[in-house]
Formats: structure tokens, C-alpha cells, sequence
């Protein structure tokens, strides 16, 4: 099987949106995600870390395919699912934490993690749809 397919990086290719650091926070809050989800298979913890994986990684997934989005609304939608997953990710971390598989420490700095990716979320998104407010009283 030919390996450059899957060389680490983003593609560099131009995109119609561009969503900078947030896109990198959000490949990398996947990567500590599937990394706690491997911690927590081991600990024998299987549903909580299954869903935790879903939409810890889900994430990342959204913001991707909001970056090529047909329309500002598209891109919106995309960003709102990402948001409703950051959300439901860190109600998961929390879950875990206060159950006893993440220890404090873990748990904090995945937590501020998901925290910071959640408020760019709300500002972009907020930002996003007062532009096409603006460009409706401009018409």
C-alpha cells in the first residue's frame, strides 16, 4: 500500500473558508481523544470512551467540511454540528472525570481544551451569521 496518503499534515490546497488555529485545535483535540479512548479500552471502559470517540472526533470532522462549504449557510450548519459535538464531548469528559477514569489533572487540560474549541465555535458562528445580517440590511 502506498504510504503518502497518509503523511501527517493538513492539505494545503486552497479552501474557500478558512477556519486557521481552530481547524488545528480541533485535529488536535481528536488526537488526545482517540489517545484517552485507547487509555480507557484499556481500563476495560467501553461505552462512555465509544461515544466520547464518536463525537470527540466528530469535531475536527465538521470544521474540515465546513472549510469547502457550498454557501455561508452551509458553513454555518457545519460549524453548528461541530459546536453541538464540542459540547456533547466535553459532557462526556466530565462524565468520565467525575466517575473516576480521568484523573484531575488529564481531565483539566482535555477539558480546557474542549472549553477553548467551544468558544471559538460560538464566536465564529456568531460572527458568520451578523455578516449575513448585514448583508441582508444592506440589500
Amino acid at each position: 500500500m502506498n504510504n503518502e496518503y497518509f503523511v501527517a499534515g493538513h492539505m494545503k490546497e486552497s479552501k474557500i473558508y478558512n477556519l486557521g488555529i481552530l481547524e488545528d485545535k480541533a485535529y488536535s483535540f481528536a488526537l488526545r481523544i482517540i489517545k484517552a479512548y485507547k487509555y480507557l479500552t484499556d481500563k476495560n471502559e467501553y461505552v462512555l470512551s465509544k461515544q466520547l470517540l464518536r463525537s470527540g472526533t466528530s469535531i475536527g470532522a465538521n470544521c474540515r467540511e465546513a472549510t469547502y462549504a457550498q454557501s455561508k449557510q452551509d458553513f454555518i450548519n457545519k460549524l453548528s454540528i461541530a459546536l453541538k459535538e464540542t459540547n456533547e464531548s466535553i459532557y462526556w469528559i466530565e462524565l468520565l472525570h467525575d466517575s473516576g477514569f480521568i484523573s484531575d489533572d488529564s481531565f483539566e487540560s482535555i477539558h480546557t481544551d474542549g472549553l477553548e474549541i467551544l468558544k471559538l465555535l460560538i464566536s465564529i458562528i456568531k460572527t458568520s451569521k451578523s455578516n449575513i445580517e448585514k448583508i441582508k440590511d444592506i440589500h
